[in-house]
Parts: structure tokens; C-alpha cells; sequence
């Protein structure tokens, strides 16, 4: 997996545009925002206004989700994390929301529901976190 970013997204939560944007700058590596505006407006049954692009890739930017570099007159608007990085991100955020639940029988009640493969990766996760708590303890000072 990844490593997480650093500096990461202030804001991770993203609307279903927001989402679709992203996604077509992972794939293009960078864009301008006519770049953007024409491939969603392949689908013909799409209808989003140029404006509304420009909006997104902003609150993107504030977010903490895109860069923005001046190219000639236009604007050319690149993701500061890959898409794997924003993966292992969304996955350590929902890991650290179930865990807050804080009551070990909660979180365990859900074991009865797995299937064997999901099984099999919880004894995986157990294994790596006990190589890591080993890991800690020989470097700690005595």
C-alpha cells in the first residue's frame, strides 16, 4: 500500500463532481479546465457548464486536492497526490472511524458476518501489526 502523503488533502470528503474531476486528472496527469470540460461533454448525455468546471477545480485547490500552474493564457491544473496515495488515505480515514467506536465487542460482532477470504485478510492486518508493535519495542531506548 502506498504511503500516505505528505502534506495531505485538508478536506478529504469529495462530491460526486469533485470525484469525477479528480478521476479524469489521474488519468490525463494534468488538464486544463476545456480539456476537462470536453471530455466530460463526450458523454452526449451530459450537460455541465464551463463555469461549473472552473468551480470545481477550485474548491479542489482549496481542499488541498490540485495544484494550478499559469500555462501560456490558460491554466493547467495537475493532482498534488496519486490516486493510490488518495486510496490509502480514504481507507485510513474509514479505519480510524470504525475504530473510534471504541468498543472492542462492536467491532468484533462484525467478524461473525465475514466471509473466509475477508477472514484471511484480517489475519494478514494482525500479522503486519504485530510485526510493527515488535518493530516499535526493538527501537525503543531502555
Amino acid at each position: 500500500m502506498a504511503p500516505l502523503p505528505n502534506p495531505r488533502p485538508k478536506h478529504l470528503s469529495l462530491g460526486p463532481l469533485e470525484a469525477e474531476i479528480l478521476g479524469i486528472l489521474w488519468e490525463f496527469g494534468s488538464a486544463t479546465v476545456k480539456e476537462i470540460h470536453d471530455r466530460i461533454l463526450a458523454d452526449p448525455d451530459r450537460e455541465l457548464a464551463y463555469a461549473s468546471v472552473t468551480t470545481v477545480l477550485r474548491r479542489l485547490t482549496e481542499k488541498g486536492w490540485l495544484s494550478c500552474d499559469k500555462e501560456d493564457r490558460a491554466f493547467r491544473w495537475r493532482p498534488l497526490i496519486s490516486q493510490t496515495q488518495a486510496q490509502t488515505l480514504q481507507a485510513h480515514e474509514h479505519l480510524h472511524k470504525f475504530l473510534a467506536v471504541g468498543n472492542p465487542d462492536v467491532v468484533a460482532a462484525f467478524a461473525d458476518d465475514l466471509d473466509p477470504v475477508s477472514v484471511e485478510q484480517l489475519d494478514a492486518i494482525a500479522q503486519q501489526l504485530r510485526a510493527a508493535r515488535q518493530r516499535r519495542k526493538e527501537g525503543e531506548c531502555t
